[in-house]
């Protein structure tokens, strides 16, 4: 009856939508009251053992000199007699091709046929040529590039290291070129490598089947010499601007052959790389044709990246050189605030790109500068604005050139760490 009555009353309260809550403050297990003040409501706290159980439970192996501890031995290994019809007992080898425990293999029972001769009487005789050496790490310490490493990290910026193999791959000199950004991502700080950029929308490969092995056998190499790093590379997808603008994306997609979107997010959907980061600097431009504007247009890119959940596989980011200009950025306070909700807040809004990456200094083919900040790193409204997106630090980066410095290495990267909590360092 009792059970009847408790089914009932839970069957109209759940018809009433009204639900019984699952564990109470006054639950002798809770530990909620352990939690700040600040602590969601739907996040709870329960002891799987209350601070009285837990000194019970080690009062009960610590008594006495941990006789309980001393007695809780491994569980009995199960005897099989092989006399016992229906089992099976494999026979140990002769005497003739056995040993002892520690004694050397029998003659000829070795792969290499005996005991191999290491060159200079070294007692490692293999090397993965794949692996790089203790020797090339420090080397590479020691260089500028790998100087630059350590400033950005002491100055609190997770590293990045900004190359592109892609001629290196096609000279054949992929293994080497991995040798070297190698050793300077095995510096502490440094989080991965970016290997390419503007890959496809660049002049450097004529078929999208060359840029997949080029992908694949980059990523392979450096997962194997550097394991543990992260791997990105930074592209264009301009079809995915259109929409459902069918013309749009017929056209586009001719014009960028190599761009399709289907084989960018196998890039991701594989596990060649980790990270995959698209450029904004075509979407004020691109679409005019069919009358989509910038902000449309970028809307466009990221549902139709959310639609693909290439966010399931890798971190997507948003690429800008926006707030650049000839000497230093132009923009008012106003402007910069605008441009920053457009180009900053509305990618990470959009719950398609984790990270944004903002030029702050480049240099153009005719030879002008084009910066955020002023000569010699002043300040200007823009700065001041971007300083503010303290909450989203950790999501923006940067690209650095150590070869190129504005002031010097230490102060450059020190103020970028005002606004980045991540540079991409370029190395040659």
């Amino acid at each position: 009856m009792r059970f009847r009555k408790i089914f009932v009353i839970g069957l109209a309260l759940s018809l009433l939508g009204i639900g019984v809550p699952a564990w109470s403050d006054n639950d002798p297990r809770s530990c909620n009251d352990l939690m700040s003040s600040d602590t969601p409501a739907y996040v709870v706290c329960r002891w799987m053992a209350t601070p009285e159980e837990a000194a019970d439970i080690a009062r009960f192996w610590l008594d006495n000199d941990g006789e309980n501890m001393r007695n809780a031995g491994p569980i009995d290994t199960p005897i099989i007699d092989c006399t016992e019809e229906g089992n099976t007992c494999v026979e140990p080898p002769s005497d003739s091709t056995s040993g002892d425990v520690g004694d050397p293999d029998p003659a000829g029972e070795n792969d290499g046929g005996g005991t191999p001769e290491c060159q200079g009487g070294a007692k490692d005789c293999y090397v993965d040529p794949a692996e790089l050496s203790a020797a090339e790490v420090k080397t590479a310490a020691e260089t500028a590039e790998g100087q630059a490493v350590k400033t950005a990290a002491e100055a609190g910026l997770r590293v990045w290291i900004d190359t592109d193999l892609a001629d290196d791959w096609k000279a054949g000199k992929l293994a080497e070129a991995v040798k070297r950004v190698g050793a300077l991502a095995m510096q502490q700080g440094a989080v991965g490598i970016r290997f390419s950029s503007q890959l496809g929308y660049n002049q450097t490969f004529a078929a999208a089947d060359e840029i997949d092995r080029f992908v694949t056998e980059a990523a392979a190499a450096l997962r194997d010499a550097v394991p543990g790093r992260k791997l990105a590379l930074h592209t264009v997808v301009p079809v995915l601007g259109c929409g459902a603008n069918e013309e749009c994306k017929t056209e586009l997609g001719k014009k960028y052959p190599l761009l399709d979107p289907d084989r960018v997010g196998a890039w991701l959907s594989k596990g060649l790389v980790d990270q995959l980061s698209l450029d904004n600097g075509h979407l004020a431009t691109e679409y005019a044709t069919w009358k989509i504007d910038g902000p449309t247009a970028q809307r466009n890119q990221w549902i139709q990246v959310r639609a693909r959940a290439w966010d399931a596989y890798g971190t997507i980011g948003a690429e800008d050189a926006v707030f650049t200009a000839p000497g230093s950025s132009k923009l008012t306070a106003e402007q910069a605030l605008k441009t920053i909700t457009e180009r900053v807040a509305t990618p990470l809004q959009s719950d398609a790109a984790e990270t944004v990456t903002l030029w702050t200094r480049w240099q153009d083919p005719k030879g002008a500068v084009n910066r955020v900040l002023g000569d010699k790193l002043a300040a200007n409204p823009t700065w001041e604005q971007l300083r503010r997106l303290s909450e989203v630090k950790p999501r923006l980066a940067t690209l650095y050139n150590p070869a190129t410095p504005e002031v010097d290495v230490a102060t450059d990267l020190k103020k970028y760490a005002e606004v980045f909590g991540q540079v991409y360092l370029a190395v040659g």
